[in-house]
């Protein structure tokens, strides 16, 4: 239709949207939903700060992420030859994104299996659920980094036909492989979090690997030493590397039993209880 790059744009709202809508037709049509969710009241109103607290930290912990990322393609737009390192960078972050997509995915399922399992009392359960999760996903992401290896030479192809940039995107693939691997986990303990209500405290780690850590010492190694895009993204690779460590020693850590009692004071707080009649 002509409408470029404002078209993609478009398209990926407008799927967002379709996702929105399917999932309310869903909740309100669909018999597995019906004893959950009666219409619209002003009950829905009640312990919603408490909601909100996990939401815009939720929030947060992604977008600090997520941008994270992106800044490694603002610098390297800095560099003394930005068009080479942009387009392969920009072909690693994409096939970065792909795989990504599978540990999003494992984020998911790992933030409603361990929450559902807290909540139902299950300690046992909920840890057992962490660890198959993110033994799947590292397996799954090792795989991909072996695949990404082993077509380091050819993969750019699937992109451009530039030999020029053919080379960049194989100098660049070890790193990617890496990324692969740390992405294989650092997301799947991520949705652990999620699932425990440890959005805020992940926000902070966030803070302190991406920004205090990651992003300084990939500029230093991308400007100071002159190592360019590998250097900034090595930089970005050891504040990552930081975070998973962290959430691994946290998850490792953690006393499942006192998680479930966490929980059920969180049920507790927003179940409507009904008071009996005699004492």
């Amino acid at each position: 239709m002509g409408l470029g790059l404002f078209g993609a744009s478009l398209v990926l709202s407008l799927s967002w949207w379709i996702v929105v809508v399917a999932q309310f037709v869903y909740i309100v049509k669909s018999d597995k939903c019906k004893y959950t969710w009666n219409g619209f009241s002003l009950q829905a109103f009640s312990g919603l700060p408490g909601f909100f607290k996990l939401s815009a930290a939720s929030a947060v912990m992604l977008c600090l992420e997520t941008w994270y990322f992106q800044i490694l393609v603002l610098l390297a737009g800095l560099l003394e030859n930005p068009e080479l390192a942009l387009d392969s960078l920009s072909i690693c972050m994409t096939i970065s994104g792909w795989v990504f997509m599978i540990s999003v995915g494992f984020n998911a399922a790992a933030s409603v299996r361990v929450g559902n399992e807290l909540g139902a009392g299950h300690p046992k359960s909920a840890a057992f659920s962490v660890v198959i999760v993110t033994v799947f996903s590292f397996i799954i992401s090792v795989v991909a980094a072996i695949i990404i290896m082993i077509l380091r030479h050819v993969i750019s192809y699937a992109f451009t036909e530039g030999e020029v940039v053919a080379e960049a995107v194989s100098d660049l693939c070890p790193l990617l492989a890496l990324t692969l691997i740390l992405n294989g986990i650092q997301p799947v303990l991520s949705g652990v979090a999620v699932g425990c209500g440890w959005q805020a405290f992940v926000a902070y780690v966030n803070v302190g690997c991406y920004y205090v850590v990651g992003i300084p010492l990939g500029c230093l190694l991308g400007f100071y030493f002159n190592l360019g895009a590998k250097g900034i993204w090595t930089g970005m690779i050891g504040g990552t590397t930081m975070q998973t460590l962290i959430l691994i020693w946290v998850t490792y850590r953690t006393d499942w039993k006192k998680e479930v009692e966490e929980a059920r004071k969180r049920l507790d707080t927003w179940e409507d209880k009904k008071q009996p009649l005699l004492n």
